[in-house]
């Protein structure tokens, strides 16, 4: 028997069976896994991030699944949390995905570039969607303290670094929150390698829960 603590799919903690914004111009169901190495005050998904003990998992035969039968009317899966790269067994994860034949978006922040080249083995992984908090000096206090300025530099400059080879599979966006200046936003778009642009998202206040579906 598998330790359940090297399974990545002990972490799935929600199913949204259709989407039409977590992946523009798709129609894409979204798999939200719990658990994260940063603690963003803002984060719209703290409680399955922070918490992921106090709901409950969801049966991974059950949702691979209900993904094979809704298959004909979906172009492709979200995988989204939390935090996915930080999954025991990230491959895993990923190849156990892959044999569900559709296209697969990551989000991240970016925190784990080891395992963001590891997906980009995978052609399958067709965009790695990676969320910029914001200047490196505010990430203290954006992250909660769980990331310094020199750390998001290096990990997030690593992700730059893959970018430049293949930029067509990234997606780099940064969420307006409330602290954040049009100055702030400038200077985090400074970072993008050339010809590679920045997405500003709105800002949706946080969660009190994040239901499982």
């Amino acid at each position: 028997m598998q330790d359940p603590d090297l399974n990545p799919w002990q972490m799935l903690r929600g199913y949204q069976p259709f989407s039409l914004c977590d992946w523009p111009g798709m129609i894409s169901a979204v798999l939200f896994f719990g658990g994260c190495n940063l603690r963003c005050p803002t984060c719209h998904n703290a409680f399955l991030s922070w918490n992921p003990d106090q709901t409950s998992c969801l049966d991974c035969t059950e949702t691979l699944g209900r993904i094979a039968r809704n298959r004909k009317w979906l172009d492709g899966l979200v995988l989204s949390g939390g935090e996915v790269t930080i999954l025991p067994r990230f491959d895993v994860l990923l190849r156990d995905l892959l044999e569900a034949g559709l296209p697969l978006k990551l989000d991240t922040n970016g925190f784990r570039p080891e395992a963001v080249r590891k997906a980009l083995e995978y052609d399958q992984v067709r965009i790695i969607a990676v969320d910029i908090k914001g200047p490196w000096d505010m990430y203290p206090d954006l992250s909660g303290g769980y990331a310094g300025p020199g750390q998001a530099e290096k990990c997030l400059g690593e992700i730059f670094e893959l970018a430049r080879s293949c930029p067509e599979r990234f997606l780099f966006r940064c969420t307006r929150v409330p602290a954040l200046t049009d100055k702030d936003i400038q200077t985090v778009r400074s970072y993008l390698p050339k010809g590679i642009d920045l997405k500003v998202q709105a800002y949706m206040p946080p969660r009190i829960h994040q239901a499982t579906f």
